[in-house]
């Protein structure tokens, strides 16, 4: 009896090691930092566009800019209109690099200061040439909102829009271009989201899936089918590596729940042996 007790606690010995080297490996290999960034500093933009003090038509932009995609990716106002958001009295000095609203005509490079590889595939369109030669037609705040900016994503592309400057045949057929290849990056990003919510460190596969989505969507506004078209297979391809790795984290990430659930068999297997053993009649 005392021999088979000591095996036991030989046995339980060696399985809590090799799940605590387990857990070691999968902390170093999988966990990292909460995703949630600092909390924002006082911004006197905000609070006085906020305020009763300012004009009826300037107060929603405030609410409009925390609604929007950059809020949400901490683009906040002096990033695109400089001041000093922190100062009351510098919010709006030109020495602080305040450049207040953009004229309608500046708009496209005003935005492309960030935006600029898409700011050369606009000037370079029809829509770009077309803004340059009348000063009308589209240009950014027309699909995307000033204020209230919306994510770029192929559902910009839509009859409503469109018609408004033409008909909507030609963005029809563009917009079928680009439907595969963006179908596949927003099905990547949920895939990211749920490996996040699983605790694993994706921060260099979301890089690089942005990286390829910025430059795919630089395409939109080239407004060229054939360009689209002939392009598909590179971003196709560098889509399938990204897809790849993500295959295998969840690979992964099914082999430890398998071999968490293995370990705990061992466990309850052992205990209910050590269950029987204590129960066993006394010769």
């Amino acid at each position: 009896m005392k021999r088979v007790v000591l095996v036991l606690l030989m046995l339980l010995i060696t399985v809590s090691v090799v799940f605590g080297d387990y857990r070691e490996e999968f902390e170093k290999g999988f966990l990292t930092k909460t995703w949630s960034g600092e909390q924002p500093a006082e911004n006197f933009c905000i609070e006085c566009h906020s305020s009763d003090r300012m004009k009826p038509e300037l107060l929603t932009i405030a609410e409009e800019w925390k609604a929007s995609w950059h809020a949400q990716h901490k683009i906040a106002c002096h990033d695109c209109h400089g001041g000093d958001p922190k100062d009351a009295s510098l919010a709006m000095s030109p020495h602080r690099g305040f450049v207040g609203k953009p004229k309608p005509a500046e708009v496209p490079d005003f935005c492309g200061k960030c935006h600029i590889g898409i700011v050369k595939q606009y000037w370079d369109s029809g829509h770009g040439k077309a803004f340059r030669t009348s000063g009308k037609g589209p240009n950014c705040i027309t699909c995307h909102g000033s204020h209230n900016t919306q994510k770029a994503h192929i559902d910009i592309i839509n009859e409503q829009l469109c018609s408004k400057c033409h008909s909507y045949d030609r963005a029809r057929t563009m917009k079928q271009a680009l439907f595969l290849t963006e179908k596949k990056i927003t099905e990547l990003e949920a895939d990211l989201d749920r490996l996040k919510s699983e605790g694993v460190f994706v921060d260099d596969e979301t890089k690089n899936l942005f990286s390829v989505q910025a430059e795919f969507r630089t395409l939109f506004h080239s407004i060229d089918v054939d360009l689209i078209k002939n392009r598909t297979d590179e971003f196709s391809a560098k889509i399938s590596v990204v897809d790849g790795i993500i295959r295998n984290y969840f690979k992964e990430l099914q082999y430890r729940r398998n071999f968490s659930a293995f370990i705990l068999l061992i466990f309850a297997g052992l205990g209910a042996t050590l269950y029987l053993f204590t129960k066993t009649p006394k010769e």
